[in-house]
């Protein structure tokens, strides 16, 4: 009998063993949906949405999702879903100047963006792996490690490829009184800061306790405590007199190559509006003058072109004024620089600094030559080459640290600037290329950091917008309209002077973060194999 019920018995469908791991650490339709929900709040916080309180609450949706993983690798793929449709969401842009100026088909170009977009969210994917192995080896409490985690891989994400455009800090960029912190740890002490709220509110929903509450309140008021402190103790603006005045010229060069008699008309066009913008300047002597052009796809080549010269020395020495201009300079083995000349009043060059963080894909090809299609692309984009001194541009009695266009995003550059004697930080850019896309805010951002963390004013003088003027405090004033030609004036002073803690140590702060998740990593580790 036993053996008829054996062969009637209905057989078991098994799976490949490799299908079953697969089947086993698909989400939950609700993890997913917390997920989802988290990046889309996250992409709401940035510009051009500028929904900026809400990266204080985006976060904890997706840390609540991973802590309820029942395996690290579901707690992976929810980190990596997390990442594409965040990163994607911030940098579509990315694809304008492939369908633009590639001539990209659009049905390809945004599809192809997400191969790049993956690997960046790798990072936050394993910083989920992180949360789900630590709750899972030492309980909820271990929530409170999540901001360290996200931070510390956020850090290695720029660390690697060098791209940190949107990391959750720049939501802030335009209230300074949520981004002094930066003074001390950057960008990521103020994302540090706004991930540790986002851990009190999964805190509080994974268990609604009194005393869960009551601790979930505390960190955030000590938060709030802590801003506020560093806010209203930020150094205040020199009342120094003004010793320079500045000239911001907007041109709105068009970035489509144009003929000779157009490319003369364009030149005019910066002379023209920096001569409207030098009518307003005070008669004094003792006020430096200084005009502004930025980076442009006119590719300027100063020492390589007399009636350049001619024209820019005319005018400095007609109107008494220096002339800070973007330019195509030569370099060693038949390469080219992308540079900052600095003309004075008697119509000679007396400065140059040379661009030393590239644009990957814009201005230097990040692939092996050997790789099949590589020199085509070359072909395509060119190949510039890095320059490796800082150079100060002397104003008269203060002196100037002038990076160009993506050098924006990385901090270190301001930074060194700073620490070489630099009263003022000047940011030339040129963001036409990427279309009237939320770029222009996004880079603005970034700038905006710039100044808080080196307690430094920048100036901000572009192509076809955002050019605007940034207080050491992050607050932005004068901004102009996109597309549209236009000019600035401003008079500066050499600033209260003094270095933040930021200027002098860095990323020191994250550091800390990356030795708290090894060590945290470490001892989960060691805590598996004891119980193992």
């Amino acid at each position: 009998m036993q053996e008829a019920l054996a062969v009637a018995a209905p057989k078991r469908t098994r799976f490949p063993l490799s299908l079953t791991i697969i089947r086993a650490s698909v989400p939950s339709l609700r993890e997913t949906a917390l997920t989802l929900s988290s990046a889309i709040l996250l992409i709401l916080s940035f510009p051009n949405f500028d929904l900026w309180w809400l990266a204080w609450i985006g976060v904890a949706p997706l840390i609540i999702a991973v802590s309820m993983a029942s395996r690290i690798r579901t707690a992976f793929l929810l980190g990596l879903l997390w990442g594409t449709i965040f990163f994607y969401g911030t940098c579509w842009w990315l694809t304008y100047p492939m369908i633009h100026y590639g001539h990209v088909p659009g049905w390809l170009a945004y599809p192809l963006l997400v191969l790049p977009v993956i690997l960046g969210a790798t990072f936050p994917a394993l910083a989920c792996a992180f949360i789900s192995q630590t709750v899972s080896r030492f309980g909820s409490s271990a929530l409170w490690a999540a901001p360290i985690f996200l931070v510390s891989l956020d850090w290695l994400r720029y660390a690697i490829t060098g791209e940190v455009w949107n990391a959750i800090g720049y939501s802030q960029a335009f209230h300074p009184f949520f981004i002094q912190p930066a003074r001390w740890g950057g960008v990521y002490l103020v994302t540090f800061l706004i991930l540790t709220v986002n851990a009190a509110i999964a805190f509080v929903f994974r268990d609604r306790t009194r005393v869960r509450i009551g601790l979930a309140i505390g960190i955030v008021f000590l938060v709030a405590i802590c801003s506020t402190a560093i806010y209203f103790n930020r150094p205040a603006h020199s009342s120094d007199d003004n010793i320079a005045f500045i000239v911001a010229v907007q041109p709105n060069v068009p970035m489509e190559n144009s003929d000779a008699r157009a490319m003369a008309q364009l030149l005019q066009r910066h002379v023209d509006l920096s001569k409207k913008g030098l009518r307003v300047a005070p008669n004094n002597n003792a006020i430096t003058r200084l005009v502004i052009w930025p980076e442009s796809p006119m590719n300027f080549s100063y020492t390589r072109d007399p009636q350049l010269q001619n024209v820019v020395g005319a005018f400095a020495r007609a109107n008494h004024t220096l002339v800070l201009l973007n330019s195509l300079e030569s370099a060693p083995n038949d390469g080219s620089y992308n540079s900052a000349i600095l003309v004075n009043q008697e119509g000679q060059k007396v400065a140059r600094y040379d661009k030393i963080r590239l644009m990957p894909f814009g201005e230097y090809v990040p692939l092996p030559r050997w790789l099949p299609g590589s020199g085509s692309v070359r072909g395509i984009v060119g190949e510039f080459t890095p320059g490796s001194s800082y150079t100060l541009m002397p104003l008269g009695a203060i002196r100037a640290g002038v990076f160009i266009c993506v050098e924006a995003i990385h901090p270190s550059i301001a930074r060194t600037f700073t620490n070489n004697g630099a009263d003022v930080l000047i940011n030339i850019s040129n963001d036409g290329y990427l279309g009237p896309t939320a770029v222009m805010r996004g880079h603005l951002a970034n700038a905006v950091f710039r100044a808080v963390e080196n307690n430094r004013d920048v100036i901000r003088v572009t192509n076809s917008g955002i050019s605007a003027y940034i207080r050491a405090d992050g607050s932005v004033s004068d901004e102009t309209k996109g597309f549209q030609q236009d000019v600035r004036t401003w008079t500066i002073s050499k600033g209260a002077g003094g270095t933040t803690f930021y200027a002098r140590h860095g990323d020191v702060f994250v550091y800390l973060c990356a030795l708290i998740t090894l060590g945290i990593v470490s001892a989960t580790l060691m805590r598996r194999r004891s119980v193992q």
